[in-house]
């Protein structure tokens, strides 16, 4: 167990942002999904909230930045395919 009054702040602070990463890129990735099963229209609607997702995880390095611009990619490639 930590010993000092920063680390056990550090410990309780790590925990709330890895509670956060997880909520936000498990919503990014089910958006995802959700994008990949609708029709053209639907999709086309949804691309660029999912792309803006996508975006933000890389912005806070939750998610790579050559991951997030090879799923942009795939993700455009898809509705347009449509």
């Amino acid at each position: 167990m930590a010993n000092h009054k920063s680390a056990l702040k550090r410990i309780r602070s790590n925990e709330t942002k890895r509670l956060r990463n997880r909520y936000q890129h498990k919503t990014t990735r089910n958006a995802i999904k959700k994008l990949k099963e609708s029709e053209k229209k639907e999709a086309e609607a949804l691309l660029p909230s999912v792309i803006s997702m996508v975006d933000k995880l890389a912005k806070k390095n939750i998610i790579h930045d050559n991951k997030a611009a090879n799923l942009k990619s795939q993700l455009a490639k898809h509705v347009a395919t449509l």
